[in-house]
């Protein structure tokens, strides 16, 4: 079965990566949830997905008692999401501020999940291939994912597979059923992102994607049949 993933929540209805989001993903009977994390400049792990906020600070830069009251922690987004599968993204990019070489975000993501494990279980996934990496040195068991916009680039699903990740999660649009059923033949589930159009989403489905990100997670259920 192909599950519906709540891309950033119920982010048509409610505004992205808020806990009204995360809730109402829930109610419209959301499988799971796809959310963001980045660090404040107190080490924080905040949900959000662009690396400035709305007033043009840098996350990194922003105190966690200076964040906006829309911006959860992940800790409040995790009980948000009431017992979903959860695709948390690590935000870790080189050209963006906040940037950590070391990857000290995968080991204070790894070391809450740790603490307060989630009941409908945990995918982490990351465009840092080294985030996604770290994940998997410091808890092998958990499900990791390699985010990438184009999975038909040369050699992606032969590095996903020799980095020993779980899952590809490839935008839709260079998405082809022959990926597919190489990933599922090597062992590697796939997830695309991020897909609202009804009749998009039963084709991916027809492919035998194992989950699809969407925005409008009660229009992909309707699509779906369910």
């Amino acid at each position: 079965m192909t599950i519906v993933l709540a891309h950033r929540g119920a982010s048509r209805a409610e505004r992205e990566n808020t806990l009204a989001a995360f809730r109402l993903a829930v109610a419209l009977g959301a499988d799971g949830v796809e959310l963001d994390v980045r660090r404040t400049a107190d080490g924080a792990l905040a949900v959000h997905h662009d690396a400035h906020l709305p007033d043009g600070r840098a996350v990194a830069s922003v105190p966690v008692a200076q964040l906006p009251v829309h911006v959860p922690l992940l800790d409040a987004a995790l009980t948000a999401c009431d017992g979903l599968l959860v695709n948390i993204e690590l935000k870790n990019d080189e050209r963006e501020p906040g940037f950590e070489p070391e990857r000290r975000l995968a080991d204070d993501t790894v070391r809450l999940l740790r603490s307060a494990p989630v009941p409908g279980g945990v995918v982490i996934s990351s465009f840092d291939l080294v985030s996604a990496d770290r994940v998997r040195e410091l808890e092998p068991d958990l499900p990791t994912a390699w985010l990438v916009r184009d999975a038909t680039a040369a050699g992606v699903l032969e590095r996903l597979v020799a980095h020993g990740h779980h899952a590809l999660h490839p935008g839709h649009w260079r998405l082809t059923a022959g990926l597919v059923r190489d990933c599922h033949e090597r062992g590697v589930r796939v997830t695309t992102w991020t897909v609202d159009d009804p009749d998009r989403i039963v084709e991916l489905a027809g492919w035998g994607v194992d989950g699809i990100c969407t925005n409008v997670p009660d229009v992909a259920r309707r699509a779906l049949g369910r």
